[in-house]
């Protein structure tokens, strides 16, 4: 079992990040030292939110210039930590290359992180982001599980750079991280396996995860004639923080965990949406027919294939997240929290207009 020493620092690569930005802030809020590793310490746009929250809390942040790519860019940053969260990895549909913009940064990223910590003698553990997209790529497939639901034994074999590449990413970064782990006793990994994550950013104004994007859309009047209704799983931001905490500072922490909130679909979460705030916005109350995203959808986001549409859409979800409530302590808020908290938070910064 492995025992974090609160009085040392711990890098967060990736730290302006959706996620990171929760989990830098409970750092801060149990008086640990952040080493915040980011592409450019100096946009202030970027990270002064990260400033403001040390001002306010008992912890300090530094900030440390680092690139998934430039390998070597961690060690400054890592030098002194005995804990690693490694949470930088791009989350878009919005690629041209899938191997250059999602593939590489991934797994790149992932392995030169981690032999980052092979050459740093104080790392005792990292916790790695990965995703229930490195177990699954389609709805359709849970069914034919074990027990009918995504477990933490299960991996990924369907993606591939032509067919969700996002997917493949995450599935081939993970692996990565796995048998670099496996090559050396020094630290220990322990992995985070999100499904879709919602819920307020804590710097809205600047948020490029897919996450928010989806948000946008289900408010900003894109969705207004329905939404795809995908069956999948949804995790509160905040939720997704403590999980990664207790990843990092509970000896016991080990191996794969899912962390997801709901078993649920897109249009349950647009009609809570519809409820609390369809009088203003143009929020969606139903689903879009499968036969018209089967018609249009490759037309308006190239993710949206029409095997896609016919595997995900009104296609029920089912992962098993008892590990994550066992092992890791995670306590789950309602999926009306998260989208009520989060569309407030969009409201408040002008993000949608009514």
């Amino acid at each position: 079992m492995t025992s974090i020493d609160l009085s040392k620092p711990v890098l967060v690569t990736g730290a302006t990040g959706f996620v990171a930005g929760w989990i830098v802030k409970k750092l801060l809020e149990k008086g640990m030292t952040v080493h915040a590793a980011v592409r450019d310490p100096e946009n202030a746009k970027k990270t002064n939110h990260l400033r403001d929250l040390a001002k306010d809390t008992p912890g300090k942040i530094l900030f440390f210039k680092s690139d998934l790519l430039d390998e070597g860019s961690y060690e400054e940053a890592m030098k002194d930590c005995e804990l690693v969260f490694h949470t930088a990895s791009p989350f878009t549909s919005n690629y041209k290359d899938p191997q250059k913009d999602l593939i590489d940064p991934a797994v790149n990223g992932t392995r030169n992180v981690l032999e980052q910590a092979n050459r740093t003698a104080s790392v005792k553990r990292v916790v790695v982001t990965s995703s229930c997209a490195a177990i699954y790529t389609d709805a359709s497939e849970v069914a034919h599980k074990p027990k009918g639901m995504l477990t933490e034994e299960i991996w990924n074999t369907t993606a591939s750079l032509d067919y969700q590449p996002y997917s493949y990413s995450k599935t081939l970064a993970e692996k990565e991280a796995w048998k670099i782990s496996k090559s050396q006793s020094q630290w220990d990994l322990v992995v985070v396996n999100p499904c879709l994550v919602l819920g307020p950013a804590v710097n809205p104004e600047t948020a490029t995860s897919e996450s928010y994007t989806i948000l946008k859309q289900l408010g900003d009047g894109t969705m207004k004639m329905g939404v795809p209704n995908l069956g999948l799983g949804i995790v509160d931001v905040r939720d997704l923080a403590e999980a990664h905490l207790n990843a990092g500072l509970l000896p016991e922490a080990n191996g794969r965990n899912i962390i997801s909130a709901h078993n649920t679909n897109m249009l349950e979460a647009a009609k809570i949406l519809h409820k609390h705030f369809g009088d203003k916005y143009p929020v969606p109350k139903k689903a879009l027919p499968k036969w018209l995203l089967m018609l249009v959808g490759p037309f308006v986001n190239k993710m949206i294939t029409r095997d896609f549409v016919k595997k995900n859409v009104n296609v029920a979800w089912k992962a098993d997240n008892s590990k994550s409530i066992r092992e890791l302590q995670v306590s789950y808020r309602s999926l009306e929290e998260t989208m009520v908290d989060s569309f407030q938070v969009m409201i408040d910064h002008n993000l949608v207009k009514g």
